[in-house]
């Protein structure tokens, strides 16, 4: 699990400039009377990521989290069926956002991944499940008028459209 942690950290960080190099053939600053450049969110959300990715690397060498003094293997067979089992969910929900959309798929993912998965508290789990997806869409539908699919769920966000648009 030590290699895991580093290994995993490295990959992410080299992404996390690949992604900022690349959002930033768009405009990441501020543009008069449109607002943040279609960079921007990339770019900065990208800058976190490799933040994120050094402090796990600071950590990895200060050997601070169990992790990075584990003598274990590279994966257990515990941790092989865990990550076959997220993928399998996140395949199925990928796969469910064509029929019951974004707002649907989400929440069924988090209450598998955090229920059942994590045993976090059914209202934890709850709360974080319908949390998620009213945020997503005030956040893309509303505030950055960007349109996410919702499958044959699309009806039942008509009146929404009609109160804030």
């Amino acid at each position: 699990m030590r290699r895991a942690e580093l290994l995993m950290a490295i990959a992410l960080a080299i992404f996390s400039v690949y992604l900022m190099w690349k959002s930033a053939e768009l405009p990441i600053g501020w543009i008069p009377d449109e607002g943040p450049g279609g960079g921007a969110f990339p770019f900065w959300l990208s800058a976190a990521m490799l933040v994120c990715s050094v402090w796990v690397i600071v950590r990895w060498f200060r050997q601070i989290t169990p992790q990075s003094r584990s003598s274990e293997p590279f994966f257990d067979s515990r941790a092989q069926a865990m990550i076959l089992l997220v993928v399998g969910a996140l395949t199925l929900m990928v796969g469910s956002i064509h029929f019951i959309g974004v707002y649907g798929a989400v929440p069924l993912f988090f209450v598998f991944y955090m229920r059942f998965l994590g045993q976090h508290s059914w209202a934890k789990t709850l709360t974080i499940a319908i949390a998620a997806p009213v945020v997503t869409f005030f956040f893309f539908e509303i505030l950055l008028h960007i349109t996410l699919p919702k499958g044959y769920t699309e009806p039942l966000f008509y009146p929404l459209y009609d109160i804030f648009m």
